[in-house]
């Protein structure tokens, strides 16, 4: 299925604090219901990017990458925020073990290695793909809305 997006957004980000202040910028504008699929190769920034996300909803505690836990939950004002990482899962069937349907019914989910959600890809989602720039830490962000029109995305980073 060849999908287009609704929204294309590109961004350059000079380090990890800009990094996490992407993240920050986009969990203003989330609400219940939206999947933030974060693409990216080791090491470029998902963990970081998250971070920003979830400190922006008021998270306090640590938040650690959920690479082996495959799943943190954090309770927010907004909503519960669903936190995977796919990195180590082999089959659908895991993702129904982790709790995939309770997560996309009602809560806001990031969900790092989204490659792996196979037949649980939703159509409607927000894609953020983060990449190494030349320039040491710094990062390419890109975000592509997928679903319907929604206002809440242009503008989006305009101080990035």
């Amino acid at each position: 299925m060849n999908e287009a997006a609704t929204v294309e957004i590109c961004r350059h980000l000079p380090d990890a604090d800009a990094t996490a202040a992407a993240g920050a910028s986009l969990a203003v504008r989330t609400r219940p219901g939206d999947i933030i699929c974060l693409q990216g190769d080791l090491g470029a920034g998902k963990t970081t990017f998250a971070r920003g996300f979830l400190r922006a909803l008021g998270v306090e505690e640590e938040i650690p990458s959920p690479t082996f836990n495959l799943l943190l939950t954090y309770e927010t004002p907004l909503a519960t925020v669903w936190h995977f990482d796919l990195y180590r899962i082999s089959s659908a069937d895991e993702l129904i073990e982790l709790g995939i349907e309770d997560a996309f019914a009602d809560g806001i989910c990031l969900i790092e290695w989204p490659d792996r959600l196979g037949p649980w890809q939703p159509q409607q989602r927000i894609d953020i793909d983060l990449r190494d720039a030349d320039d040491g830490a710094a990062r390419t962000v890109r975000l592509q809305v997928f679903g319907p029109k929604d206002s809440r995305w242009p503008g989006l980073w305009p101080d990035l």
